[in-house]
């Protein structure tokens, strides 16, 4: 993630707080399917616009997808997320795609077959309904050249902290009053489950991230700094030894800095084994450093907002 700050990033945050279940929903645009998914280069997914109670699995971890001559690209990761990061901005390969009589099939390289009614809310949004699971998910669609990857990748940073196995302390300040937190080498921020679990583990020079021995599981919090959108406050609790607090910022897709506040030490944390998501169910596949894995760990985005059933009917048969 390259720290540029495009142009339109207010316009974006405020149309993913802005409701797509619209009343005039156009449901044959002027184009056809095909040139309706071309027609921007990225279709954001506004996870917290998800109306129904069901999931599609590469639906629900995608940030981004982009349709692109058969071919479906996914922004799953924060991990090289930007306008020269993966994919040149558009994410990876996830499979194939065909799109006929506003009807979307996806042949999704790891969850397989999905179809989808296709409804065009506005000129820049579309629905796509899951007639399988009664659940429809709303995307709103960019141009690369406006589209505000830095606003997204900081307004999900804890994602960013759940995609590597471990983050090595691989930097600690000179200055700074001698603390229990100094004890800590490795860090792991958990996906999945209630989506704010660590661990914390005083091993040393462990080169493998499977073999680290974890001596603590509490629960994390990230938080918002007034003014500043990218410093973050990064809250671990240690249950009887109280909370230790940060000051979080990123140095690059690798590498985080913590400036712990009670001591004033600042220290630099490495990310080792990075996991590059293709699915968000239990069983799911990943990828770590180039190798398929399994893993019981669900990592998917997380709808804040309550579910609601889908006023949406099916028009198939």
């Amino acid at each position: 993630m390259k720290a540029i700050k495009l142009l339109f990033g207010f316009a974006l945050a405020a149309t993913l707080l802005t409701s797509c279940q619209s009343n005039s929903i156009h449901d044959e645009p002027s184009i056809s399917l095909n040139q309706l998914l071309r027609s921007y280069d990225l279709w954001y997914v506004d996870i917290n616009q998800t109306i129904g109670r069901g999931e599609t699995a590469f639906l629900q971890i995608a940030f981004t997808l982009s349709f692109k001559n058969g071919i479906l690209y996914a922004n799953n990761n924060l991990v090289g997320f930007g306008p020269n990061g993966q994919g040149n901005g558009f994410g990876i390969d996830v499979g194939e795609y065909d799109a006929y009589d506003m009807i979307l099939d996806v042949y999704h390289d790891v969850d397989g077959f999905q179809s989808f009614d296709v409804y065009q809310v506005d000129y820049d949004t579309i629905e796509l309904y899951n007639p399988y699971n009664d659940t429809s998910y709303f995307l709103h669609g960019y141009q690369k050249s406006q589209f505000d990857y830095d606003f997204v990748f900081y307004d999900n940073i804890h994602y960013f902290l759940q995609e590597y196995q471990a983050w090595e302390k691989t930097y600690a300040s000179q200055s700074g009053k001698l603390n229990e937190f100094d004890n800590e080498n490795y860090l792991q921020f958990l996906a999945g489950g209630n989506d704010s679990e660590f661990r914390s583990s005083q091993d040393a020079n462990i080169s493998n991230p499977n073999k680290i021995y974890w001596d603590y599981t509490g629960l994390y919090s990230v938080g918002n700094i007034k003014g500043n959108t990218h410093l973050k406050t990064l809250t671990l609790d240690y249950d009887f030894n109280g909370n230790e607090l940060f000051e979080l910022s990123v140095i690059n897709d690798q590498r985080i800095r913590l400036y712990h506040n009670y001591s004033g030490t600042t220290y630099e944390f490495t990310g080792r084994g990075y996991i590059q998501y293709m699915r968000g169910v239990e069983g799911k596949s990943s990828v770590v450093d180039g190798k398929t894995q399994s893993s019981e760990v669900q990592k998917k985005r997380k709808q804040t907002t309550a579910k609601k059933d889908n006023p949406r009917v099916s028009n198939r048969g």
